[in-house]
């Protein structure tokens, strides 16, 4: 018998792929405050995935924990998507791809 360990937040279908596939997924159901912190730990490791590959698949990774950490604040995601479009109203967005290099105070 040979044991993998992961101790990382995985999708809700992942132990019944793992199933499918021969293997016993061993699971906990994780706390409030765990919880967070394993979406923070998910949240870091799906950007750096993203960074290392560019792939478009990993941003869908990264939007989904995006959802979770908001579903867990209690916050709809229209509701952020109204977040997001009044601060690209007041702030701008990125689409002028503008590097501020440095201000001058006289």
């Amino acid at each position: 018998m040979r044991v993998k360990k992961c101790n990382k937040l995985v999708r809700d279908r992942i132990p019944e792929i793992i199933e499918k596939s021969g293997m016993r997924p061993v699971i906990e159901t994780l706390s409030d405050e765990a919880y967070k912190q394993y979406l923070h730990d998910k949240l870091g490791e799906e950007m750096q995935e993203y960074l290392e590959s560019e792939n478009v698949d990993e941003l869908a990774d990264l939007v989904e924990v995006i959802y979770a950490l908001l579903d867990y604040k209690d916050m709809n995601i229209n509701d952020f998507e109204d977040l997001r479009k009044k601060k690209a109203v007041e702030r701008g967005a990125f689409s002028k791809r503008l590097l501020l290099k440095e201000v001058v105070e006289e």
